[in-house]
């Protein structure tokens, strides 16, 4: 039975165009597969650029805490040093006088 539909087919389609039909069904074979493999390379590169997205977050977050922790440092550092020169400012006044 499906050896005389393709015979039925062949005989009203002339064999030009179903060649010119079986190219386009290639052609658009091998177009959908490029897309398939395009599709495939974006999303890889879209994970790896989620991922990379990811780190960078992560080395934001842990860059702030360093200089929260830093300017705390300064400040603790800066506190000691103004005591000490008060200190020695008050050893001068005290062989001062």
């Amino acid at each position: 039975m499906a050896v005389e539909a393709a015979e039925q087919v062949t005989e009203r389609v002339p064999v030009d165009q179903f060649q010119a039909l079986e190219e386009k069904i290639y052609r658009t074979i091998e177009l959908y597969k490029s897309a398939r493999k395009a599709q495939a390379a974006a999303e890889r590169d879209a994970q790896r650029l989620r991922e990379q997205l990811e780190e960078r977050d992560e080395q934001l977050i842990t860059l702030r805490r360093e200089s929260v922790q830093l300017k705390k440092e300064r400040e603790e550092v800066r506190s000691r040093v103004e005591h000490m020169l008060e200190q020695i400012d008050s050893m001068e006044e005290q062989r001062a006088s």
